[in-house]
């Protein structure tokens, strides 16, 4: 058996090959039916995992390691001059839980492309905030949900960034992109006191 993780989920492929391995020495042709049911059932069960509701879109999950402390990552993650710096946007909030929060351009322009709810505060281990379109013509239900998990060791912190409910499979093509450019700038950040030389979101396939 095969076990891969998406997420939260762990999904099990069966593999009969071994089984068949063993029938061609030990098993007799009176028992050849019972392996191919063993087939049809890992057919069936993998088809049935690739094409079911709750795997559609699997959930974007990505891990870094940074040289700070876990209460710098959190201030860098909640502070809107410097998440202005590293992410292009301010994010903006009293960050307690049950508060709104917004995504706003720091061009001077005010314009606001993400809204959104803070689900979790702990500082400085855990924050998730819902992000919704501020248009507001998403149907309640589809916010997607993003978590930051900072985990401290010694003189570095594991940042895992976890985002789910991601409506179909071109946001999660955009947003993996995207989260790999605003830690990678958040990290530079953080390590050097300077973001990176070239704004890594206009770089091309690349958004934020």
């Amino acid at each position: 058996m095969t076990v891969v993780r998406r997420g939260r989920e762990r999904l099990h492929y069966l593999n009969p090959a071994p089984l068949h391995e063993i029938e061609e020495r030990w098993i007799s042709e009176f028992d050849r039916p019972r392996l191919q049911a063993l087939g049809a059932i890992k057919s069936q069960a993998e088809e049935y995992a690739m094409t079911g509701d709750s795997t559609t879109v699997p959930t974007y999950v990505y891990v870094t390691y940074i040289r700070a402390t876990a209460e710098q990552v959190w201030h860098a993650l909640t502070d809107a001059d410097l998440t202005a710096r590293f992410w292009g946007h301010a994010n903006i909030s009293d960050w307690q839980p049950g508060s709104s929060w917004e995504h706003r351009r720091s061009d001077g322009s005010g314009v606001v492309d993400g809204v959104g709810r803070v689900l979790l505060a702990e500082p400085p281990t855990r924050l998730a905030i819902t992000f919704e379109d501020p248009s507001g013509t998403g149907s309640p239900g589809e916010a997607s949900v993003v978590t930051f998990l900072i985990e401290p060791h010694h003189d570095i912190v594991r940042l895992t960034v976890t985002h789910e409910n991601l409506p179909d499979e071109d946001a999660l093509s955009s947003i993996s992109q995207g989260w790999l450019a605003v830690v990678a700038n958040l990290k530079s950040l953080l390590e050097t006191g300077d973001v990176l030389p070239q704004v890594p979101w206009e770089m091309s396939g690349t958004h934020a």
